[in-house]
């Protein structure tokens, strides 16, 4: 029909420009028309591959032949891909040079061909290319980074491995199997580069990341001063007066944490409107946890700008406006002190690591300790261990002028007379 045959002169029309060679016979019979449609969409296939793939892998490495030595690698046996994976990521090290042995074999870098005209005995790796196969190849073969095609025409006798790319097969011939691994390997073509800092970059480094602590902190806490003064207050004087009895609390706190969490997600499971509830009572479990931690720290840190100002002010050193803020500011600069030392000493070898252990020992010694003062003080809603309740026998007058039993000195009352030692 004549559509048929404007259709088979276009097809023919494509062929003649790609240079494919078009057979008399081949022109309009059935089998001809069928041919020449197969040779056209392989054409279509081919082209489309090769512009997919430089949209995919523009930057390719040189072609060029691997020199030998360096550790072996026998590419016999690929039954076992992880195996030869290994081998060859141990071979890769970035930033040395590639050299590569391959008993009975050849190594090439860069996109490689086997030519129509070519019989090449031996195995065969490519790195960092893509391995097309016009002719025969007579062994296995293993690309690193690259796909292998195998065209009309070519012959693989052996197996077939891709690292880090796919097999085509294109209308050739393999004689073995065929195996594609993703891998990670990192090719001598584009090798990883580590950020080496020196030290002063890490000094510098460091001190942002403690200078934006302090500030996220100290934001907070002037937060808390503002909005919950008195209950931060309480918090605070529970660290003062009972510290050893809230780091032991915070540190059950801590142990039971997990506990009482699964206890709680346990327990709204086997209702149907707990399971309903569960999302929001995890929510405010993590909240709640966040609040004691942080607000216990901010408290631990009250707690030492108020001792620190107090015992200046006890010293005759005259402090303009000792107040929450003043507390809360100097104890954040002291805890802040010992991550600064970790900052500016943390690249050296042995005195870093050191530096570090003891800052992080100090700031959870500290935190724990204010965590269970929040869970003494429910807060900062009960002031039972803050010092600030004294007993009923206090209030009393014979407690105030008798001789008392919480080894207050007695006072004398007032109108009477000390008796004499004669008397």
């Amino acid at each position: 029909m004549p559509g048929s045959k404007r259709t088979l002169g276009l097809v023919a029309l494509l062929l003649l420009v790609a240079g494919r060679p078009i057979h008399a016979e081949t022109s309009l019979t059935p089998a001809g028309a069928e041919e020449l449609m197969n040779d056209f969409w392989s054409l279509v296939s081919d082209v489309s591959s090769r512009v997919g793939l430089q949209a995919r892998a523009p930057a390719r490495p040189r072609p060029q032949a691997i020199p030998q030595g360096g550790r072996p690698i026998d590419l016999s046996d690929l039954s076992q891909p992880t195996v030869i994976e290994d081998r060859l990521r141990a071979a890769f090290q970035p930033g040395a040079d590639l050299r590569v042995t391959i008993p009975g074999g050849t190594a090439r870098r860069g996109d490689y061909s086997v030519g129509s005209a070519e019989s090449l005995s031996g195995h065969l790796l490519v790195v960092d290319g893509n391995a097309d196969v016009y002719g025969t190849l007579r062994g296995n073969l293993v690309a690193v980074k690259g796909d292998v095609v195998v065209h009309p025409g070519g012959v693989v006798t052996g197996d077939i491995l891709t690292l880090g790319g796919e097999v085509r097969d294109r209308g050739g011939e393999i004689g073995g199997e065929v195996r594609s691994l993703r891998s990670a390997i990192l090719s001598p073509a584009a090798p990883v580069q580590s950020e080496q800092l020196s030290p002063i970059q890490s000094v510098l480094r460091r001190l942002a990341g403690v200078l934006g602590v302090f500030l996220t902190l100290s934001v907070l806490g002037f937060g808390l001063v503002m909005f919950g003064r008195q209950n931060l207050e309480v918090v605070s004087d529970t660290v003062s007066h009972s510290f050893g009895r809230a780091f032991v609390t915070g540190l059950l706190g801590q142990i039971l944490l997990l506990p009482t969490f699964g206890m709680l997600v346990v327990g709204l499971i086997l209702s149907v409107a707990g399971i309903l509830l569960l999302p929001f009572a995890i929510a405010v479990f993590a909240m709640l946890v966040v609040v004691g931690v942080v607000g216990g720290y901010l408290a631990v840190a009250h707690a030492m700008g108020e001792t620190y100002t107090r015992r200046r002010m006890a010293l005759g050193v005259i402090i303009g406006s000792p107040n929450s803020y003043r507390y809360l500011l100097v104890g954040l600069v002291a805890l802040a002190s010992l991550w600064a030392a970790w900052a500016l000493f943390g690249w050296v070898p042995v005195a870093g690591s050191i530096v570090w252990g003891a800052a992080f020992f100090i700031s959870w010694l500290l935190g724990t300790a204010g965590f269970g003062a929040a869970l003494l003080s429910r807060a900062g809603i009960k002031e039972n261990f803050s010092g600030r309740l004294f007993p009923p026998e206090a209030l009393t007058d014979e407690y105030l002028w008798a001789t008392p039993q919480f080894g207050v000195p007695a006072g004398r009352r007032p109108g009477t007379r000390t008796p004499s030692r004669g008397l």
